[in-house]
């Protein structure tokens, strides 16, 4: 069957918020340290202790939004150990991840410095677990408060004049398990409670996150917006891909075609997750204000031998590549709602965009698959009508292909596409209406023959993108095209 795609270039059904690029960043396992922070007496280049390759890599993605410290880890963190002298900054046990020595080397002011360097919104994470009132309180005073205070006066004394610019709150995380083990209506006024401490001061205006429902708990959506809707900004919902499911877990690499058809499949989860929270968050929030966040999620498999357990290090593979892209379709469909979503996580940690090894950095398939999607941050979504074939296994199957359109503000079209069949091509019509003829049409893809196929140390290349070849027609209202097997495709119109 020949794939028939119809965009409709003149018909917008949203923008698509360029904070669904977002990425997290957590003090886990190699992210923070090694991944991003060596310290200024490093023999790996840096910048006031930031590695410059990991930099000049991320600037490549026109990273919109940073997520931090946590995770888990937040639910930990007292902010203030991270301030000041490092010299002097208290070490604690990081007992989430690892039961390594966490010196609090990387705080607020490094984190803030690498947001700059990135050109980068911070989103900061605040500890409602273990934390206090006041504790969140001071933090928000310390990042943002231009006056005569004591947090300000202690800001300007560990070396920073002026405030920062914080827009990003998120009040607790997970807090129905390792931020509490809190019942949603328990949760929910404990939210209202802290959030209003989290004052805006000058200028500065906080979007408020609250903590919101891990995979299907419908219930915990269905509180909190009953309940503190009107005191929240966004609230996030946290799911990820785990073929095998949390006990078993299946490995990153060595998979054959069934675990691949789980791992597609239970991607596509995501689609039903956020409509049925949409919903329910539409009942109390009709007028969609509240911005449902997605600020984890991702592939979750086995770390990989020889390992930390606790530092949840694990390859990427073209797998990981075709996930992120049914994922970002899915956020393209739901842009009326979804303002941000945050892959879990930035370097060395799940499925990350980077891996680093000492003074050895690489790119993954999945960073690959953020860079050709970049140019989809703050378009505007255009209707696109997709009849495909489906792909099968056994007696299950899904769709073969995933599609998004949209049009930059100069006019380009860019139009991604997914191929999930690990075995067959696919050949797709494009029509294009509302568009003026003449358009010219260039492409990449992000494809391999292999669908273990990853990068190494040794071979950091051998999942890249290259010049798409496959358009075989152009006319005035279209084209036609093959895409690979298990390949992802980005085509711009100009």
């Amino acid at each position: 069957m020949v794939a028939k795609i119809t965009v409709n270039a003149d018909q917008s059904v949203g923008t698509i918020s360029r904070h669904i690029y977002g990425h997290f960043a957590e003090h886990l396992g190699r992210c923070i340290y090694e991944g991003i922070w060596v310290g200024e007496d490093s023999p790996i280049p840096n910048t006031r202790g930031i590695r410059n390759d990991v930099l000049a890599a991320l600037r490549g993605l026109n990273i919109p939004v940073l997520r931090w410290p946590g995770g888990c880890f937040a639910d930990e963190y007292h902010w203030k150990d991270g301030v000041g002298p490092r010299e002097q900054r208290k070490r604690m046990v990081n007992t989430h991840w690892g039961g390594v020595v966490e010196n609090n080397h990387f705080g607020t002011h490094e984190f803030f410095d690498l947001c700059e360097l990135l050109g980068t919104e911070p989103y900061i994470c605040g500890n409602v677990g273990s934390g206090t009132v006041q504790e969140m309180q001071e933090w928000v005073e310390y990042m943002t408060f231009d006056g005569e205070s004591p947090m300000a006066n202690w800001r300007q004394a560990n070396g920073r004049e002026k405030p920062w610019r914080l827009k990003y709150f998120g009040v607790g995380n997970e807090n129905w398990g390792c931020g509490g083990n809190m019942r949603a209506e328990y949760y929910a006024d404990e939210y209202r409670r802290y959030q209003t401490y989290v004052r805006n001061y000058g200028e500065n205006r906080l979007y408020k996150i609250a903590g919101g429902a891990n995979v299907d708990d419908y219930h915990w959506t269905e509180t909190l917006m009953r309940q503190a809707g009107a005191y929240m900004d966004g609230l996030s919902l946290h799911n990820y891909t785990v073929p095998g499911g949390f006990e078993v877990k299946r490995p990153a690499l060595g998979f054959d075609e069934a675990e691949w058809f789980e791992t597609m499949k239970l991607a596509l989860h995501m689609d039903e997750l956020i409509k049925r929270h949409s919903a329910i968050m539409d009942q109390y929030d009709p007028q969609k204000r509240v911005g449902l966040i997605v600020d984890e999620w991702g592939n979750w498999f086995q770390v990989e031998p020889g390992t930390n357990p606790g530092f949840l290090y694990q390859q990427n593979s073209m797998r990981d590549a075709l996930v992120a892209g049914l994922h970002f379709h899915i956020f393209h469909r739901h842009c009326d709602r979804v303002h941000m979503a945050n892959i879990a996580q930035t370097v060395n940690v799940l499925q990350a965009m980077i891996l680093t090894e000492g003074e050895k950095m690489l790119l993954t398939p999945t960073y690959h698959v953020f860079e050709m999607f970049k140019v989809h941050q703050d378009a505007e979504a255009l209707a696109l009508h997709l009849d495909a074939d489906v792909y099968s296994l056994g007696e299950d199957s899904i769709p073969q292909i995933s599609g998004s359109a949209s049009k930059r503000a100069n006019g380009t079209i860019d139009i991604s596409l997914c191929n999930v069949d690990p075995q067959q091509e696919a050949s797709v019509t494009l029509q294009l209406r509302g568009l003026a003829a003449g358009k010219k049409v260039t492409g990449r893809v992000l494809t391999h023959a292999d669908r273990n196929a990853h990068n190494t140390f040794e071979q950091p290349e051998t999942v890249k993108p290259h010049v798409f070849e496959g358009v075989t027609k152009v006319s005035e209202n279209g084209l036609s095209a093959t895409l690979p097997p298990m390949s992802v495709v980005v085509l711009t119109l100009v």
